[in-house]
């Protein structure tokens, strides 16, 4: 099946905060003398879509078609409609969210600036046969639809007044609507989405419902992440705004801890618009929010009862591959609270945090990635995120902190210990699964990035740029007690080992060789230079210096017990407390275990 060939828009204004464009209503009809046994409907959105075929809804899940960079990757996704039309006139109707593709929301990471940037367009093909196609083109009409704001970090404004009663029907009567303007082409490869969709996974009801500021605190008692479904007998005109947080301070709920990443007023908000009469449901599509509760204001008491919000929790679509349980009830907690977070943190791709930034960090992925293929089936996920980040890789052979991004995240945020995700992703999935196409997929850009670092050693032979060990315990999160040289080269290291296994495991034994040498540089130099072989102590001094050491594998086996030793004295020092940011939690349980 061919790919459209042309993107068409409502509007060229991209809008924001200050000016709120409304999301588009784009139609299109056509006409069969035949419905034909197969039809294939191919549709992208920039960034979001909703399809419908003659009025029934057919998307795949939640913000489809996939989070993305669209000048690297334009995202498809393709249905099989044919049961869905019929002699005579048909309609495509699309209503399109803002997403990735205008995501102003973004500004701290720069999302405001890519060069990708533009008003929500859309493409679609409907192939009925080898000789006939139905296309995006100036003969679709558009007109506002009653989203009247969203954005995929703040939120989503609907005006129920401004519906428009089927619009995405044959039948209507759409003169009054303007034509569609020809959008500019997305320079991303064109590509159909295999992640697994977002879907609602179960609804939370209220466990309590307190007055507060005005309006009423809905406690879901869960912290996990989606939206909030709204169903209200309301007055014509009434509005109703919703704000989701996941914080009490002293009694209340504050949205405060988003700090300076969203402006006043917009910290994960819906806001709704009665039409009056009778009964009102909404749910917003276009964005999501982490969040245990919702303070909703502009109801009455009466209004404000526990049918009046449910909690629709969402997260990509992932089978369960594991589950664990023990006699020691803090560790099933632990174990419950380690699967939530990752569900709440996994919408296509693993994110660092589904209430604050909704960024793809690399790190966050990295250090989870093992225990996500333990509990889940994220295989598809990764891979399409792989093919993201692959793309994200600059001519230098540098990775970003974040993926998608648009320039940001290649000078600050990266770094060896957060890039290793190019490697870890394919090495744990393959160790897992025994599927090699993750490897064949990604070997020659995981090549491309040891000859990265291999370029960039400084004069002691050590890696020395990028984050560190991140959020240690009451620390400043990027003033880490372990040096950065020491713990990047040992991750520089730890990338050489999986790559040349990797490499050996396809046959590559050129690069397999190539790998081996870089860590057996890294290690030698680590070993003259960081490690202090009269104490057995790694340079820092601390908890995730000598964990690290010891760990991957820099001490010498007949080392390693002396080592410990002076592990657990570190451990002593802080009376038995974490002194480790991500680096060292990754592994220092690991090591307790090992020695018993």
């Amino acid at each position: 099946m061919e790919f459209p060939k042309l993107f068409v828009a409502a509007t060229r204004e991209t809008g924001g905060f200050e000016q709120h464009i409304p999301a588009p209503c784009l139609r299109k009809t056509f006409t069969l003398e035949n419905v034909p046994h197969k039809a294939d409907f191919l549709i992208s959105g920039l960034g979001f879509y909703e399809a419908f075929i003659n009025g029934t809804r057919i998307t795949k899940g939640h913000m489809a078609p996939y989070i993305s960079n669209s000048d690297h990757i334009v995202y498809f996704d393709r249905y099989e409609i044919a049961s869905l039309l019929r002699e005579g006139k048909n309609c495509v109707g699309v209503v399109l969210g803002n997403g990735m593709q205008n995501a102003f929301g973004g500004y701290v990471w720069d999302f405001d600036k890519t060069a990708f940037r533009s008003a929500p367009k859309a493409a679609f093909r409907l192939e009925l046969d080898e000789d006939t196609a139905i296309e995006s083109d100036v003969s679709v009409k558009t007109a506002p639809s009653p989203i009247v704001f969203n954005e995929l970090r703040c939120g989503e404004f609907y005006d129920a007044n401004k519906e428009i009663a089927g619009w995405n029907l044959p039948e209507f009567d759409d003169s009054a609507w303007e034509n569609a303007l020809i959008a500019e082409n997305p320079r991303g490869e064109r590509r159909i989405c295999e992640a697994d969709p977002i879907l609602p996974q179960r609804e939370l009801r209220t466990v309590s419902i307190t007055e507060q500021d005005g309006g009423y605190l809905y406690d879901f008692g869960e912290n996990c992440t989606g939206v909030t479904r709204l169903r209200i007998q309301g007055e014509p005109g009434q509005v109703v705004t919703i704000g989701h947080g996941e914080w009490m301070h002293r009694g209340k709920l504050d949205l405060h801890n988003f700090g300076h990443f969203y402006p006043e007023g917009y910290w994960q908000k819906t806001q709704y618009t009665c039409r009056g009469g009778e009964e009102e449901v909404y749910q917003p599509g276009f964005t999501y929010y982490g969040f245990q509760y919702a303070l909703v204001q502009g109801v009455t008491k009466e209004q404000a009862t526990p049918e009046l919000l449910t909690y629709v929790v969402l997260n990509s679509n992932l089978a369960e591959n594991g589950s664990f349980r023990c006699s020691d009830e803090t560790a099933n907690i632990l174990q419950s609270m380690c699967r939530r977070s990752t569900l709440a943190n996994f919408l296509y791709f693993p994110t660092d945090c589904p209430h604050r930034e909704k960024n793809g960090w690399t790190g966050d992925a990295s250090v989870s990635c093992e225990h996500t293929l333990l509990n889940l089936v994220p295989e598809k996920s990764y891979r399409e995120w792989l093919h993201n980040i692959r793309k994200a890789m600059n001519e230098k052979g540098q990775l970003p902190g974040v993926v998608p991004t648009g320039d940001w995240g290649y000078h600050w945020g990266n770094g060896p210990c957060w890039d290793q995700v190019l490697t870890t992703l394919p090495y744990f999935t393959y160790l897992y699964r025994g599927d090699k196409a993750i490897l064949e997929e990604n070997a020659t850009a995981i090549f491309r990035y040891l000859v990265y670092l291999d370029e960039n050693l400084n004069k002691q032979g050590l890696i020395d740029f990028g984050l560190g060990d991140w959020v240690q315990v009451s620390r400043e999160a990027h003033k880490p007690t372990a040096p950065v040289e020491l713990t990047n080269s040992i991750m520089s290291m730890e990338i050489a080992r999986m790559a040349a296994y990797i490499f050996g495991e396809l046959g590559m034994e050129n690069k397999r060789q190539f790998a081996l040498r870089l860590q057996e540089t890294l290690r030698a130099n680590l070993r003259k230079y960081k490690i202090d072989l009269n104490t057995m102590t790694a340079a820092g001094n601390c908890q995730t210096s000598q964990a690290m050491a010891i760990y991957y594998d820099v001490f010498e086996p007949g080392e390693k017990r002396a080592a410990m030793d002076v592990l657990l004295k570190l451990i002593d020092e802080k009376d038995g407390k974490f002194d480790v940011g991500m680096l060292g939690f990754r592994v220092l349980f690991h090591l307790l275990s090992q020695f018993g």
